[in-house]
């Protein structure tokens, strides 16, 4: 028998008509001389009836059916007797009377149920992950970003890109994470690396005339993993020629938003906010902020510039800040207080001040340190009112934003304070490179090939001239890249920037970095080459395809949205994935392993 119609997409303009379907067992129920028959597709549920006195034989073969056997049903559609409909099923008025039933294979017991929302550890789910993919949200999860692939295809190609492939083998470069690296068998001793993106391709495309590029990008990173972390992810890559920063945020807003339409039936208000890096970072003490809630960052260093408390004397004078929350959400105990304060230890801070504002007065440990005048002032800056909480963070200021943007998260997280929906934004005008401490040179905030804006490359050229540290680094910070990042939701979805088209400036940059002439001709000289021969003005933006279908299906993880995602340690437990190779394919590649 050859399959005429899926499970889930049988209907009224079907009734009468003999169907042939394909699928699973979901559910038996034999009521004596008649087995009802739950049976799944990857487009839904119909229920088969199997009469005895009707098909003798389909009623033998469906008496001894379990759960998940995979069977092949002829029969005819016809309506559900009156009360007997299931309006949870889109089949659900309808049912397949069965002529003739055909046992394709059997099942063994599940590691676990298929129906929803099973308590199984996460390794079990990915090592049976052919049995995760049939449950329903699974299921739902790969079939919406199957949809989403055609969405973005669409928008692109009409728009005018054309879609092209990038090598998967490619070159180490030395900025940004870990390369995963692949031995050479040809050429011993080097290696490939796995691209952690298309960027220096993507801008070759644009070199070579092509104008307008885009790819469903495979890329790959070695670093450590999170909730929103894969070794391996998926992002929309895409670059245009002749263009400033709004054509490349056009085009993104434009997709968003049919994105969100055409599979959420949401309607964005498009064009995003824009909000500058300074201003996400005095707000909210990061440059990704989740503005559903409140509990915005509020600088008081002014109030307490003449104090007497030491903590937020010795911030201060030191050239760090002092800020605030007020938590105004509801009143909490003195046990919540130091909960909270073990949290933002185990973020890095020494302690967590705080001032709780009751009816007449104030309860906190450090309101004795404080003068009538700062406690007022404090108290109209932050707005608090009884019930209130105030809490600060004092010292340098990336420890501060760090303490005070978890924090304000956490809260919101606690106390359900986002607000439902979507929120959309572009930060811009980030800094271009920032002073990397450990290392003892300027680093790239985005990538070495964004550009700066126009206005600030004098500044750049005098900071290559200075010889002073301190000089070069005023000088350095205040340069803005030309560069935007997508945030829904408090997530960075998608980042991008008008690149480095002229080869005099890119080098320049390079030698801010502190990247050796051998080393920038042994890494970038293809690419500086490129540019020597008339590269055009071009920008473009990447977004995180996973990140962006978890945020849109509300889900905490983008393992959901994958198909075949790795543990939070690396791992596939379906494969066994990464394993131990023999000694003799080690061998064709050149390699030794050492036990450390």
């Amino acid at each position: 028998m050859k399959r005429t119609k899926y499970c889930g997409l049988v209907s009224e303009e079907d009734l009468d008509k003999e169907v042939v379907l394909c699928g699973w067992v979901h559910r038996v129920r034999n009521h004596g001389g008649v087995v009802f028959l739950d049976l799944r597709d990857r487009e839904g549920i119909v229920q088969v009836v199997v009469e005895e006195l009707h098909s003798p034989e389909a009623y033998e073969t469906a008496d001894k059916l379990s759960a998940e056997d995979v069977i092949c049903v002829k029969g005819k559609v016809r309506r559900r007797p009156p009360g007997t409909e299931n309006p949870k099923l889109r089949t659900g008025q309808l049912e397949v009377f069965a002529e003739r039933i055909e046992l394709l294979n059997t099942s063994e017991l599940l590691p676990f149920p298929v129906e929803e929302e099973t308590a199984v550890s996460e390794e079990i789910k990915l090592r049976y992950r052919y049995i995760d993919l049939r449950r329903e949200t699974m299921k739902r999860n790969i079939l919406f970003r199957h949809k989403a692939y055609q969405i973005i295809r669409d928008v692109f190609v009409k728009n005018g890109f054309i879609e092209v492939e990038t090598p998967l083998l490619t070159k180490s470069t030395p900025e940004g994470a870990r390369d995963f690296l692949v031995p050479s068998r040809l050429h011993p001793g080097k290696f490939y690396a796995l691209p952690q993106s298309p960027q220096l391709f993507k801008q070759i495309l644009m070199i070579a005339g092509l104008d307008r590029y885009f790819q469903i990008a495979k890329c790959l990173r070695d670093e450590d993993l999170r909730a929103d972390r894969q070794p391996e992810f998926t992002q929309i890559d895409f670059e245009m020629s002749f263009v400033e920063e709004e054509d490349v945020m056009g085009i993104t807003e434009e997709l968003i938003r049919t994105l969100f339409k055409e599979l959420l039936g949401i309607e964005v208000k498009t064009p995003f906010d824009r909000v500058s890096y300074f201003e996400c970072m005095e707000r909210y003490g990061t440059d990704k902020p989740d503005r559903r809630f409140g509990l915005e960052l509020v600088n008081v260093e002014d109030v307490f510039k003449n104090t007497d408390f030491k903590v937020f004397k010795e911030a201060i004078e030191s050239g760090g800040t002092v800020k605030a929350i007020n938590f105004n959400a509801g009143e909490l105990s003195r046990s919540q207080i130091e909960e909270l304060t073990r949290l933002v230890q185990s973020w890095g801070a020494k302690g967590l001040a705080w001032i709780r504002v009751e009816e007449g007065k104030l309860t906190s440990p450090i309101v004795k340190f404080l003068r009538e005048e700062e406690i007022k002032a404090l108290l109209e800056r932050t707005k608090a009112k009884p019930g209130n909480t105030i809490f600060f963070s004092a010292g340098k200021k990336e420890l501060v934003y760090k303490v005070l943007s978890n924090l304000r998260l956490h809260l919101a997280k606690s106390f359900n304070l986002a607000k439902d929906g979507f929120d959309f934004l572009w930060v811009v005008d980030f800094p271009l490179l920032e002073w990397d401490d450990e290392e003892g040179r300027f680093v790239s905030l985005h990538h070495p090939f964004t550009s700066p804006r126009e206005e600030d490359i004098p500044k750049l050229i005098q900071a290559l001239q200075t010889q002073d540290i301190e000089e070069k680094k005023r000088l350095v910070h205040s340069v803005r890249a030309r560069a935007y990042d997508l945030v829904i939701n408090g997530y960075e979805v998608g980042g991008g920037s008008i690149r480095i088209h002229r080869r005099d400036l890119q080098e320049k940059i390079f030698k801010l970095l502190d990247l050796s002439e051998v080393e920038v001709e042994e890494k970038f000289g293809f690419l500086l080459k490129a540019l020597s021969y008339g590269a055009p003005p071009h920008g473009g933006l990447a977004i995180g395809l996973d990140r962006l279908l978890a945020i849109m299906l509300g889900l905490d993880s983008i393992r959901d949205v994958i198909a075949f995602p790795k543990t939070q340690k690396g791992t596939c437990p379906l494969t066994g994935a990464p394993d131990y190779v023999s000694p003799k394919q080690l061998k064709d590649v050149h390699i030794k392993t050492l036990e450390l």
